[in-house]
């Protein structure tokens, strides 16, 4: 695990500690399919999930959801948040995104926002489960405009995004403002 980014996020959510949980992104609470208690809980993973405010919401939705970030603090923050709402489906796990171990056809719905590791691409569309979800809202090469000391390199280019899981059946792709947007669905298997 890099300690110099963990314990940098960890210092900008310690700065954060005792503010109100955020609210859940519009993008998901729009996409994120319904869940219908027949069997197993559907499973989701909010990678680089900060305090955790996407997947504590699927969590209440009914899912079964992996929340993944370096920052031991924001889980922590994301833990009493958790219990605060009575959550019980939700694992709290740290793990440094530059050597991931993402399970192949483990999650129903894969969220993620404001983050971009590039080569974390082929590990993302290996962990949703045929007829899964993903749902990914990072920033683009337009924040440049209001930020001009942004990093580029964690800058999407314009339909780069989409690009990356083009083959699946795409429900949104968009470019508000300095956003990238994608919703889209993993192919079945065919038989």
């Amino acid at each position: 695990m890099s300690t110099s980014d963990r314990d940098r996020w960890d210092h900008i959510y310690k700065g954060r500690t005792g503010e109100p949980a955020p609210p859940p992104d519009p993008l998901l609470l729009h996409y994120a399919p319904p869940v219908f208690q027949r069997g197993e809980p559907p499973a989701a993973l909010d990678l680089a999930c900060g305090v955790g405010q996407n997947g504590l919401w699927l969590a209440e939705q009914g899912y079964v959801v992996d929340l993944v970030d370096i920052s031991r603090t924001a889980l922590m923050q994301a833990k009493d948040e958790a219990a605060r709402r009575g959550l019980r489906t939700v694992n709290f796990l740290q793990i440094d995104l530059e050597a991931p171990a993402l399970e192949r056809d483990r999650y129903d719905l894969v969220c993620v926002f404001r983050y971009l590791q590039r080569d974390l691409m082929s590990a993302i569309r290996a962990a949703v489960k045929p007829g899964g979800r993903i749902i990914y809202q990072t920033y683009n090469t337009r924040r440049l405009d209001a930020q001009p000391d942004a990093n580029p390199a964690y800058l999407l280019s314009l339909g780069e995004l989409v690009g990356y899981f083009g083959d699946w059946r795409v429900l949104r792709s968009a470019e508000p403002e300095a956003l990238s947007q994608l919703v889209a669905v993993k192919p079945e298997r065919r038989a």
